[in-house]
């Protein structure tokens, strides 16, 4: 499978790093591919040497501007014009998203797919990988939003909220094809 992540390029502690490392260890010993911002720096980072490191394939999608911290050794790296293009680009390259730890642009990100999921654009699996209780604001706010009517169809067709790896990857596995 090829699992497009989202996340952050930020230098994060442990509460982060560990789970990121064990999602990154059982994504390249499950033979699946990475799907990342391409990035060679922060958490990004810390995801694809795990992958790298277990066996999995590296896929980076970057962009012009960020082109300087690009992952030297993936399998395959391709540099966008700009973020538009480079949203595009990561999500027809993969048949799931998880949405890990990040600012902005992870939530940019976040909710783009989740807008085209919405409106019948994409049926990819998404998961939001909850670390350290980092979206409960997020997950509470979306509930709200289900609860009075803003969502279309039920949250749990939607997005899936996972509290760990393991379980993440393991709910990837039963929603996507073979």
């Amino acid at each position: 499978m090829r699992i497009c992540v989202f996340l952050s390029a930020a230098d994060l502690d442990e509460r982060y790093t560990g789970p990121a490392r064990d999602f990154a260890e059982r994504l390249g010993k499950g033979g699946h591919t990475l799907v990342w911002g391409g990035s060679d720096v922060g958490l990004m980072k810390v995801l694809a040497d795990g992958v790298r490191a277990s066996g999995g394939r590296l896929v980076g999608v970057s962009v012009g501007f960020l082109s300087a911290s690009v992952r030297a050794d993936a399998d395959e790296m391709v540099v966008a014009d700009d973020l538009a293009e480079r949203k595009k680009l990561l999500l027809e390259k993969a048949d799931a998203v998880v949405v890990m730890v990040g600012g902005t642009g992870t939530l940019d990100e976040a909710t783009e797919i989740l807008e085209l999921k919405k409106h019948g654009r994409t049926d990819k699996p998404i998961v939001l990988l909850n670390t350290a209780g980092f979206y409960d604001g997020l997950k509470q706010q979306f509930r709200r939003m289900e609860d009075e009517g803003f969502l279309p169809l039920p949250l749990a067709d939607l997005v899936h909220f996972s509290d760990e790896p393991a379980e993440a990857l393991a709910y990837l596995d039963s929603a996507t094809p073979a």
